[in-house]
């Protein structure tokens, strides 16, 4: 009996191994055969008429540039493609906007693409018509909420004799704008964003947690023309009055990176012709990492993305036939 009983004992202590081992194994297989992601940077060149260009990398810090220009613009007036900003929705698709005319534009060009090489045609986002004397569109940059499934694009246009001067000319008296989608079909109204009461560009959103965002800006006065921080608990905001500045003056063209646990600020120090970053965990203290980072020569305004090696593998080997 004692024999039967110990015999029965192991075969059940057996069987729930086995089993356990089962159910670890298709996670760890899973694990093992996850597709492995590249940091990708889109970019352009001066004068900005070529179109979009790519800059990839492993880690983040260190960047290559993808040759050649996958995307040629012909919208707008000046039918140029400057701050390429774009996301990635959880459904494999990338949604691209720009700036498509220095002056004159009251919209911003739009389109997507399931594999960065092949986009839909380009459409006209018509978001200041109802703003007749609007001076510019500029440096739209593009946000998708996973909670919502909305996207919102915030960018900078001057609307002359709207906003109380200050040191800037009337035409150069930008404030912040948005507008959101699910498709880009229908659209919403256009609402202001951001009036901190001087003339800002170049904003770009990110979350950190669920009701808590930050806002990249940047100062566009003279003789600022550097990088703040404001805060928020919605990503349409309100946000806080900005922070004293983080950068030196004439930077512009914020990317942000989440890399490990630290948030890279990448940014164009235009005079100098540098790209600088600096990293931080908390968006209030900063360290300079701008001898740590390598950027190719002739990238502008970008933004930051994650995209599978496979869809960069597949740019990679396209590179000679479009150039």
């Amino acid at each position: 009996m004692k024999s039967n009983v110990n015999r029965l004992v192991f075969l059940l202590l057996a069987g729930v191994s086995v089993f356990f081992t089962a159910c670890k194994q298709p996670a760890r297989e899973s694990a093992e055969t996850a597709e492995k992601e590249y940091y990708v940077f889109t970019s352009f060149h001066e004068p900005a008429d070529e179109g979009l260009r790519f800059l990839y990398s492993e880690d983040g810090i260190r960047w290559d540039s993808i040759p050649g220009v996958w995307l040629k613009p012909v919208l707008g007036k000046h039918q140029i493609m400057r701050d390429p900003s774009l996301v990635r929705t959880p459904d494999g698709t990338y949604h691209l906007v720009w700036t498509t005319s220095w002056k004159s534009d009251l919209g911003f060009g739009y389109s997507s693409s399931t594999d960065l090489i092949h986009w839909t045609p380009q459409q006209m986002i018509e978001v200041m018509a109802h703003e007749p004397t609007t001076v510019n569109v500029w440096a739209p940059e593009i946000y998708y909420d996973d909670e919502t499934e909305e996207f919102m694009v915030v960018w900078a246009s001057c609307v002359p004799g709207r906003f109380e001067k200050g040191i800037e000319d009337e035409d150069n008296n930008h404030r912040l704008y948005y507008i959101t989608t699910k498709d880009f079909q229908t659209i919403s109204e256009t609402k202001l964003f951001y009036d901190p009461g001087f003339s800002v560009i170049d904003a770009i959103v990110v979350k950190r947690a669920p009701e808590d965002y930050i806002m990249v800006v940047k100062d566009n006065t003279r003789p600022n023309r550097n990088l703040r921080i404001a805060f928020a608990d919605s990503y349409t905001g309100p946000y806080t009055e900005p922070s004293a500045p983080f950068t030196d003056t004439f930077v512009e063209g914020p990317s942000v990176a989440k890399i490990g646990d630290q948030y890279y600020i990448f940014f164009d120090a235009y005079r100098e012709m540098i790209y600088c970053a600096v990293s931080t965990t908390d968006f209030i203290n900063f360290t300079d990492r701008t001898g740590e980072v390598s950027i190719p020569n002739g990238h502008k305004h970008g933004t930051i993305f994650k995209a599978p090696s496979s869809v960069v593998d597949n740019l990679l080997s396209q590179t000679k036939d479009n150039q």
